[in-house]
């Protein structure tokens, strides 16, 4: 049984796999990094563009990477780690319904959770989520096998070790430890209901140290590597990394602010269905055992509440941070579903879900071809894809299953909905949206509009236009203050008459001319913008850069002075090379003097600055310029 469910999951997640691009907001991000580990030969220290990124730990850009290395294929290898992610929860939550109600409790509980929104999307989607629910799913699983079903110490000690690859993955992997506070509820009220465990105290807390361990598998290289290299940006990289993108994220967060009933309100009605609409039937039931002192719902709806809990009290929060709770979830819903599949009332509201989906979708119809064609055909334009057809087939789908319902049964014309609607969605709809939504028609517009050996630079840009480029570019560091790197980007550009800049047309002023450039089009919300010298307004064009960066995808890092064309607004860091690379957290500070010994950040190597003769070079070259702009400036 478990096989066909792992079969039937293999079809959803790995549905339309090789078929698009890596989309944002996050899968270019990790998909790049992983590109350029395998390229460069650097995995310790993720980078972004040949800069730092301080954002999460390491290993889901391993496993990214370690796929693009067995695979040669990015499109295939940038999903696997969630596909597998999603087999490995959907195995454990089958074997634990099975251990504690049966086989046909498992086998409802793994449909329950394959057809959640949530579940499904995110083990098809790139992102850290499903890789980090893996690890809080396999603790879970481990901690109920002893806590519940036990004792049973090698499975206690396996989700600690689980719990350390989680902090390694994104910070929270610490989870599971929450199932302690249920559990203690439980102890104090029905200690009946539990196996007793009698062991000395310094045996529980010998799993910590396995936590520890696994998360020493990274940390204690990368605390070394830091130490060694005596690199201040290499110092902030890890502070930032370890203090402010965990505590001080958690405590004062900078970006998705949400109130504290979002997930309640916001995210649960649409990302857990179906199992959202069964919760005026599985509330009752479950409060009926919990009154009851059953333990496996205790423990599962307990903790589950802790892990809501703990979401809710941040005021940074994302739809996919609930994601972990899901399994302990549905592993509650377990030993009702059985009954609630043979109650009319859930048959009844399964049945209006899939009527409802159909008349939405001729509503839709209507609305293109009828009501405001028009208007459908701009917002067709704007996506840069025509899903009309899309909805014609989903909608058809869901009529036809709507009149089959009544022989079907609501929940299978339901399931088969959802189902078919995921096939549709990836061997059609998303080849269809993927040159829009990877940017890659944006990057085959400005490659054809660039002169013909001029050299491009990207100002504001998005981790999905390196990865659709196949020559060397230039940028300004990544994540800078638009304002400072849209100055360095004019100097920049106003030292080379065949170079050409693309930038967000609201970056523009003051150093650009508004008006000036070559429209590229509206992608990823953004307005862009292709430019030449001539935009440039004179006082930027004086100015010195303070950071520019060549970077080659080829290699997947920067290039050196001597394998980029001599250029006066040229940075004097050392760039990436494997076991090489430049601070890219220097920030807007120069270089060192010209040879001053730097160590290098990874590989432990030292190098050398430009040498005199070629820095007096370029600073003529930057002297001339800036004397012809002042000549220009004076005939006007």
């Amino acid at each position: 049984m478990i096989q066909r469910l792992l079969l039937l999951a293999l079809l959803l997640f790995a549905a339309g796999l090789g078929l698009r691009d890596p989309w944002p907001a996050d899968e270019p991000r990790f998909a790049l990094i992983a590109r350029d580990m395998v390229l460069s030969g650097d995995w310790l220290i993720p980078r972004v563009g040949g800069e730092w990124y301080s954002d999460k730990p390491p290993l889901f850009m391993w496993l990214v990477a370690a796929g693009y290395r067995l695979t040669g294929n990015l499109r295939i290898a940038f999903l696997l780690p969630s596909i597998l992610a999603g087999l490995g929860m959907l195995a454990l939550v089958f074997d634990l319904a099975r251990r504690l109600w049966g086989r046909e409790a498992a086998w409802l509980a793994g449909l329950l959770l394959l057809l959640t929104v949530q579940f499904t999307l995110q083990a098809r989607t790139a992102q850290i989520d499903a890789l980090v629910s893996l690890w809080v799913t396999l603790g879970v699983y481990g901690l109920l096998r002893h806590l519940l079903l036990g004792p049973q110490w090698h499975w206690y000690f396996v989700a600690w070790f689980a719990m350390g690859l989680g902090i390694i993955t994104k910070g929270v992997g610490f989870l599971p430890i929450l199932m302690f506070l249920p559990w203690a509820v439980v102890r104090l009220r029905w200690p009946e209901r539990l196996p007793r465990i009698d062991a000395p105290v310094w045996r529980w807390w010998a799993g910590s140290l396995l936590a520890l361990l696994a998360v020493a598998l990274w940390l204690a290289p990368m605390l070394v590597e830091v130490g060694s290299s005596g690199s201040v940006a290499l110092a902030e990289y890890r502070d930032d990394l370890l203090l402010r993108q965990t505590a001080e994220r958690y405590v004062r967060p900078w970006g998705h602010i949400k109130p504290f009933w979002y997930y309640v309100v916001e995210v649960i009605p649409w990302a857990w269905l179906p199992l959202s609409l069964a919760l005026p039937w599985l509330v009752p039931g479950w409060w009926r055992r919990l009154k009851a002192g059953d333990a496996a719902i205790w423990l599962l709806l307990g903790w589950a509440a802790c892990v809501l809990a703990f979401f809710s009290l941040t005021p940074g929060k994302r739809h996919v941070y609930l994601l972990p709770a899901l399994p302990a979830v549905v592993l509650a819903a377990a030993p009702l579903l059985s009954d609630l599949l043979r109650r009319r009332g859930v048959q009844t509201l399964a049945w209006l879900a899939v009527a409802v989906s159909a008349v939405l979708g001729a509503a839709v119809l209507l609305w293109v071809f009828l009501v405001a064609p028009g208007q459908a055909s701009a917002q067709a334009a704007s996506w840069g894809f025509h899903p009309w057809n899309v909805v014609i087939m989903l909608s058809a789908l869901a009529f036809v299953l709507t009149l089959a319902g009544r022989n079907l049964g609501g929940v299978a014309a339901l399931a088969l909905l959802i189902f078919g609607s995921w096939q549709i969605y990836a061997w059609w709809a998303a080849p269809l949206m993927n040159a829009s939504r990877s940017g890659a028609d944006l990057m085959a517009r400005v490659t054809h509009a660039l002169p013909g050996k001029g050299e491009l630079a990207l100002a504001g840009w998005k981790e999905q236009m390196l990865l659709q480029l196949e020559h060397p570019v230039v940028h300004f560091g990544f994540r800078r203050e638009p304002a400072a790197e849209a100055r360095d980007a004019a100097a920049w550009l106003a030292r080379g008459p065949g170079r050409r800049l693309l930038i967000p047309a609201r970056q523009m002023a003051p150093c650009l001319d508004p008006a000036s450039g070559q429209p590229m089009g509206l992608r990823h919300r953004i307005e862009w913008r292709l430019v030449g010298p001539e935009a440039v307004a004179r006082a930027c064009a004086l100015h010195e850069p303070s950071r520019v960066r060549y970077y080659d995808p080829s290699i997947g890092g920067l290039l050196s002075p001597r394998e980029r064309k001599p250029d006066p607004a040229a940075d004097e860091e050392r760039p990436a090379q494997p076991g090489n690379q430049a601070d890219p957290l220097a920030g807007e500070k120069r270089a060192g003097a010209a040879g001053e010994h730097r160590v290098s950040p990874v590989g432990n190597q030292r190098h050398r600055h430009r040498g005199d003769a070629e820095e007096h070079d370029l600073r003529d070259v930057v002297a001339a310029r800036v004397d012809e702009l002042r000549d220009e400036g004076a005939e006007e």
